[in-house]
């Protein structure tokens, strides 16, 4: 049988005490909900991210045209792309760091091209 609650002091404790005791758990129950919410949130922002750099990759490659460029010197033909190649290649064979930025510079009465990266190194390759 329930016991009879004649004393206000009681009464008020015990809903003091069922208050704290929802408010915990209230808070633990908003403590999982924000953090749902926050992976949630992370989730569409890495799609967004992924969506429109897809779109600015497609979007560049249909403005950007098709560049052939090539040096002709002395009877012979160098094709600037298959040059720039070797540079990073002989660059890479040689270096761990990134390749941030690189100028070329071709001379075919060298028989060779020279190339700087990230405006430290610099290296030659053979045309």
């Amino acid at each position: 049988m329930a016991k009879k609650v004649t004393d206000i002091a009681e009464l008020k404790a015990d809903a003091a005490q069922t208050a704290k005791v929802v408010a915990k758990k209230t808070a633990k129950t908003a403590e999982k909900v924000a953090a749902k919410a926050e992976k949630t949130v992370d989730k569409a922002v890495e799609k967004t991210e992924e969506v429109v750099k897809k779109t600015a990759e497609k979007a560049s490659k249909k403005l950007a045209p098709k560049v052939k460029c090539a040096v002709q010197y002395a009877g012979a033909e160098y094709v600037v792309e298959d040059v720039l190649e070797a540079a990073k290649a002989d660059y890479k064979a040689a270096n761990k760091a990134a390749i941030k930025d690189i100028a070329l510079y071709i001379k075919p009465e060298d028989g060779a091209a020279y190339y700087v990266v990230n405006g430290k190194v610099s290296g030659k390759v053979s045309l």
